[in-house]
Order: C-alpha cells, then sequence, then structure tokens
C-alpha cells in the first residue's frame, strides 16, 4: 500500500531535528504538526507570523484569529509568539529557518522546485515560497508521485515556472522517500507493499 497522507505526515515528523524551527507550507505539510515526536523542543514557523504553532484545535476550542499559512485554525504552543509579516519573512530572508516542508508541482532531479504556477492556468503570485526556498537551510518537499491525470512530478527537468534553483533535499511522496542528487532520484525507502518497478514507471528521471 502506498503512504497515505498520514503515513507522508508521519514520515515527514521524523526529519525534523530537535530545537529546530521549521515552516510549514500549505496542503500537505500542515498535517504535520499531528504527528511530532513526544519529548523534542521543535518551533513551527507560519509565515504569516507565528513561532510556536501547536497542532489543530479540538472543535468548539477554534480562535477563528489564530491561522496558520493555509487559513486553518490552528494553536499556539506554550512560549510561542505572533508577530508581523515584515518580522516573519525577515526570519525566513535571514537564514533563521532550518527546514522549510513545501508542497510541489514538480520537483527536478537537480533540485528545483517548481510550485506556485502552472502554465496557463490562474495565479495570485509566487507569495511566499521563494523566500522559503532561497532562505531556509534545508529543504522538504511533501507531494503526490503524480499528478491527478497520472503525469510524474518527479522530473529530469522542471517545465514550470521555477520556484528556486537547486533547493530540494529530500522528497517524500505517496511511494516513499527521494533525495534528488542530479541527474536522478536517489531512492531512500519505498513505501511498504510499492514495488521499485512501479515507481520507475512513474518518474520521468533515473532512479539510483
Amino acid at each position: 500500500m502506498p503512504f497515505s497522507k498520514q503515513d507522508m505526515a508521519a514520515r515527514a515528523a521524523q526529519e525534523i531535528e530537535d530545537g529546530a524551527i521549521v515552516n510549514l507550507g500549505i496542503g500537505l505539510p500542515t498535517l504535520v504538526p499531528d504527528y511530532l515526536p513526544e519529548g523534542r523542543e521543535i518551533w513551527l514557523q507560519s509565515e504569516n507570523g507565528i513561532l510556536g504553532m501547536g497542532p489543530y484545535p479540538y472543535e468548539g476550542e477554534e480562535d477563528p484569529q489564530v491561522i496558520n499559512a493555509g487559513k486553518q485554525t490552528v494553536t499556539i504552543v506554550d512560549g510561542g509568539s505572533c508577530f508581523d509579516s515584515a518580522t516573519s519573512f525577515a526570519m525566513i530572508r535571514g537564514g533563521h529557518v532550518d527546514l522549510s516542508i513545501l508542497g510541489a508541482m514538480q520537483i527536478g532531479a537537480n533540485g528545483d522546485i517548481a510550485n506556485w504556477a502552472i502554465p496557463g492556468g490562474r495565479t495570485m503570485g509566487i507569495g511566499g515560497a521563494m523566500d522559503l526556498a532561497a532562505g531556509s537551510k534545508r529543504i522538504l518537499v511533501m507531494s503526490t508521485h503524480v499528478t491527478k491525470k497520472g503525469k510524474p512530478k518527479l522530473l529530469r527537468r522542471c517545465s514550470f515556472p521555477l520556484t528556486a534553483v537547486g533547493v530540494v533535499d529530500r522528497v517524500i511522496t505517496d511511494l516513499g522517500v527521494f533525495d534528488p542528487v542530479g541527474e536522478g532520484f536517489r531512492v531512500v525507502e519505498l513505501a511498504p507493499g510499492v514495488e521499485r518497478a512501479e515507481v520507475e514507471a512513474k518518474t520521468d528521471a533515473a532512479l539510483e
């Protein structure tokens, strides 16, 4: 069975080191807070101005003024803080974010990432994705392995407008965990029950 969205989030949580400041993009990355290891000091940063973001609130305990970058209600852990977006982006651009976990529409074998525009489609602009990709010390991508139409997202080279060049360190998909290594992807691990042949058929780049 491929990884579920929850499996992907739990696997991404394992990538976070103790004491790290981590930014979560919209989409799949917003599931990660529910799977953070107990006993580890991890500070989640949201680009709209939170440091110390916690898991989703229980029903009835939501505060509509406490939201993440995806406009979902969240909680703030003890010692957390809120601030304006200028301070948030100064933190990002200043290299103070240890890890950003982002979604993507395409990932190149050379580490390029495209996650803000589809040619011919409507878009609101690149937003904070460019700053996160360029300013974070490490980039982890969470994405389905193929599009809804079955086209690969792990490519030799991206064809969509790029967000950043050569920044992706690791990719977690529903089929496994992969590292871009220049001309292909290194297989770190496969999801339980997923065969290598399936991954090869759904990847537009060589697998190491």
